[in-house]
């Protein structure tokens, strides 16, 4: 199994180099003003040493608001109550993973997030990831669109249905009467079928997923004229957004504890957001109406 698994952590690393190149050629095309300040960090593990680091692919444009694509590879000692709080059976370390966040300017446009990772803690292994979306306008079509892609990725596996279901409760502000921050997709975590290749198989085909399950609705709202209350909506909706990745996200977490880089884990943070006491949006509005569908739903 070492030589299967070193080979795998190898072949999985370079997987999530080649998708941050894919989406970032698709970003780069869809908004062809985007600027892009790419940024190689390192980090030191728990005793000092060499712990790895990663590529971070910040985004701004026309489209865009902001938008990050970024990879990394980190290994090394960790303090103990770290192992343990993630499942670990020693001291070290080892994890390569994909994640990205785009916050696109037209509040008709949804934000995405999507995520593909693989872990080993001491001797144990696992993958994890998914993709979801929070939209800002009630365009049913695009939501459907979004799940039923993703439902016919997961159908070879037998996937869809639990880790729809999974993806509901995780992006959950439960201090915010269980709203989620958007309508959902897939996610899933420490998956170990027992069987290496065909794990690493199947996150690696999910990941090929994800620019067909966002760019044609990016593609198809980005010219859409929006008004003010159509951007306040959205404002507020991403201050929710914000809500949920300090206070409940197990990545944000996990990256700060395992001393990643700050700027790279914060990077899915909005540009923009508001914060209003006791906000809500104007009676009988396409935005109030909005409000019914941050709630698990069978949109596929």
């Amino acid at each position: 199994m070492s030589n299967q698994l070193e080979q795998t952590k190898s072949l999985f690393h370079n997987y999530v180099k080649e998708l941050q190149d894919e989406i970032t050629q698709y970003l780069v095309k869809i908004d062809p003003e985007i600027t892009i300040k790419e940024d190689l960090w390192e980090r030191q593990d728990a005793q000092g040493n060499d712990g790895g680091g990663g590529r971070t692919r910040a985004f701004t444009g026309n489209l865009i608001e902001n938008a990050g694509v970024n990879t990394s590879l980190v290994y090394g000692k960790v303090r103990p109550e770290f192992a343990k709080s993630i499942g670990g059976t020693n001291d070290e370390m080892w994890a390569t993973g994909i994640s990205l966040i785009i916050h696109p300017k037209n509040p008709r446009v949804p934000t995405t997030h999507a995520n593909f990772r693989m872990i080993q803690a001491g001797e144990k292994f696992w993958f994890g990831g998914g993709a979801d979306l929070t939209p800002y306008f009630p365009y049913e079509n695009d939501f459907r669109f979004f799940h039923s892609t993703w439902k016919r990725a997961c159908a070879e596996y037998g996937t869809y249905d639990k880790w729809k279901a999974e993806c509901d409760r995780y992006f959950t502000n439960h201090h915010r009467n269980n709203e989620m921050r958007g309508i959902g997709g897939i996610f899933f975590d420490h998956y170990n079928s027992g069987d290496l290749e065909a794990d690493s198989n199947m996150v690696m085909d999910l990941g090929k997923s994800f620019i067909p399950s966002y760019f044609p609705i990016l593609e198809k709202r980005k010219s859409e004229a929006w008004t003010q209350e159509d951007e306040d909506f959205q404002l507020h909706r991403r201050g929710r957004y914000v809500e949920f990745n300090l206070l409940h996200d197990r990545g944000t977490s996990f990256g700060l504890k395992s001393n990643g880089r700050t700027d790279s884990i914060l990077i899915s943070l909005p540009a923009r957001c508001k914060f209003s006491y006791q906000y809500a949006p104007k009676k009988g509005s396409e935005h109030e109406k909005m409000l019914e569908y941050y709630y698990p739903k069978d949109w596929a």
